[in-house]
């Protein structure tokens, strides 16, 4: 059972009537809560006579646990309604955290849960394991990146040594024939399961529907909403370019990243870390790596990432990751070679010239262990970047 960092924040959101805890599926969410809150009852929506139970006689299903410290309801998703009944027993007895809910998918819970339990719920979001995570569990055995970004951090290959070319393919052969067909009518699964591999490949680029649509088979409007099946459920992300023009004509559109490298690797056929050594979209996938892991930091803290890029509508210049915090921003370059090189601070010179913002905000991260201070900014290694926000919430 692994030491999680989102665990005092968990602890935090216990001042709520309902803590709901969403993520992908195998992220670690019910061994949280079951960990977190020991002495609360469990039940699983999964559970055909627990899910009809709950579905049609919802009283009965509350009295079972009314004596209890408090309750788990598992894949509270599958019964939508039932929100409102935790509504109704929330204002009518007041008790702290008595609801721990989790949840794989995001498609309309977030609605579904700002319409029934509005003020009544703290919402955290749990990834698979990050950086500083792997670090604290003493799970980086080698300092070798490739295995890293090949593994992934879906906790299950770490507890029962899974080799990831057996996990992955079969993570996603159960995601799409179960929660795709739970979240919608996708009609043909095998286009959907290219679909997913398409967008892979397009790591850390631009995200075009009409090309990644053409390319499928399929139109532009069924991509974006297959797209957005991918994002509730936790597979994948758009990361936004930043608004501020700086008197220059932006992109408006948004890069696609997953939230797990060891799923990109799988799906991108990659299967050891010496194949991905040489693959042509290594850079692309250690760059998804850092900022997935980014994403992990806030997400840990109960915050949402204030996290873009920002890219000029010729493509000439571009700054892979834009922090944005209430003081100042921080541009983030992010390079995968493991030898710091001069030029990796040329995009974020010419961003300090633009924008007019010190350079001791700027920061590259590369594939290294190295940590530097220089008068274009700063750098340090993959490893460090594992508390990145911390260094920036100083």
């Amino acid at each position: 059972m692994f030491k999680r960092d989102i665990e005092a924040t968990l602890i935090r959101y216990a001042k709520f009537p309902v803590i709901t805890i969403l993520g992908p599926r195998q992220s670690g969410k019910t061994t949280l809560a079951k960990k977190t809150f020991k002495k609360y009852a469990y039940t699983s929506l999964e559970d055909p006579a627990t899910r009809d139970l709950a579905q049609n006689d919802p009283h009965k299903f509350f009295q079972a646990y009314e004596n209890k410290h408090g309750i788990i309801i598992d894949e509270f998703q599958r019964v939508p309604d039932i929100l409102s009944y935790i509504q109704l027993e929330v204002d009518e007895k007041k008790r702290p955290g008595y609801f721990v809910l989790t949840g794989s998918q995001n498609f309309l819970m977030n609605q579904a849960i700002t319409q029934s339990l509005a003020g009544r719920s703290g919402i955290l979001i749990l990834l698979p394991l990050s950086i500083n995570e792997l670090q604290k569990n003493k799970l980086l055995t080698k300092n070798n990146i490739n295995e890293i970004i090949f593994k992934g951090g879906y906790p299950q290959i770490y507890a029962e040594d899974f080799p990831p070319q057996d996990a992955y393919p079969s993570y996603i052969q159960s995601y799409v024939e179960r929660d795709v067909r739970q979240l919608t009518n996708v009609g043909d699964l095998r286009s959907f399961q290219k679909f997913i591999q398409l967008c892979a490949g397009r790591v850390g680029q631009l995200l075009n529907l009409s090309e990644l649509g053409g390319v499928c088979g399929i139109s532009a409007t069924t991509a974006e909403r297959w797209l957005a099946i991918l994002e509730a459920s936790y597979v994948l992300y758009t990361l936004r370019p930043y608004h501020q023009n700086f008197n220059k004509r932006l992109t408006k559109s948004p890069k696609i990243y997953f939230y797990d490298t060891g799923l990109v690797c799988s799906l991108l056929e990659i299967n050891s870390p010496e194949t991905l050594a040489f693959h042509p979209l290594r850079g692309n996938i250690f760059e998804n790596f850092i900022i997935s892991d980014i994403y992990k930091q806030y997400f840990n803290t109960g915050q949402r990432p204030p996290v873009y890029f920002w890219r000029d509508l010729n493509g000439r210049l571009e700054v892979d990751c834009i922090i944005e915090t209430a003081s100042t921003l921080f541009p983030i370059e992010i390079k995968s070679g493991e030898t710091i090189a001069s030029d990796y601070f040329t995009n974020l010179k010419e961003w300090d010239e633009i924008t007019n913002i010190s350079p001791d905000h700027n920061y590259v991260i590369y594939g290294g262990k190295l940590k530097q201070s220089r008068t274009s900014g700063n750098i340090i290694g993959w490893k460090e970047a594992g508390n990145l926000i911390k260094q920036l919430q100083k």
